[in-house]
């Protein structure tokens, strides 16, 4: 990540925080990563919106949003809109029981940015170039 910060992010498994599910208007599936909580409260969070993508299924060039928020700062970075970040390449493997009306998915992806993420006001700005992540997603049906 570099621009108005100049971070390496490489969190494991034991210290991130790990959400994911389908994007609320069903257009793809969203994964939140936080990463380790600071003494005081702050932590980092990256939120990736992959698009045209569905629950179980490969995907390659897909448009994807992202969303950095400092959480305890009050800073947010967004890309807004998913033509300035793509996925490469994305893999589901199921977790669990199959069937029923709970699934859950890891979801294993690669990508990059072409554009930066800047703040609301747009007096900031980052650029992610690259980036891996590997995080479950959870899907229901709907009663």
């Amino acid at each position: 990540m570099r621009g108005a910060l100049d971070l390496d992010i490489d969190w494991g498994n034991a210290e991130i925080e790990c959400d994911g599910g389908p994007r609320p208007d069903g257009s793809g599936v969203r994964v939140s990563f936080a990463g380790p909580p600071h003494g005081d409260g702050r932590r980092m969070r990256l939120v990736f919106g992959v698009g045209s993508v569905h629950e179980g299924r490969p995907g390659h060039d897909l448009p994807t949003n992202l969303t950095v928020i400092f959480e305890g700062e009050e800073r947010l970075f967004a890309t807004r809109g998913s033509d300035h970040c793509t996925v490469d390449e994305l893999r589901q493997e199921r977790v669990g029981a199959l069937g029923g009306p709970k699934r859950s998915w890891r979801i294993i992806a690669r990508g990059f940015c072409i554009a930066p993420a800047s703040t609301l006001n747009g007096d900031a700005r980052i650029l992610v170039s690259r980036f891996d992540f590997a995080g479950n997603a959870v899907f229901e049906d709907e009663n």
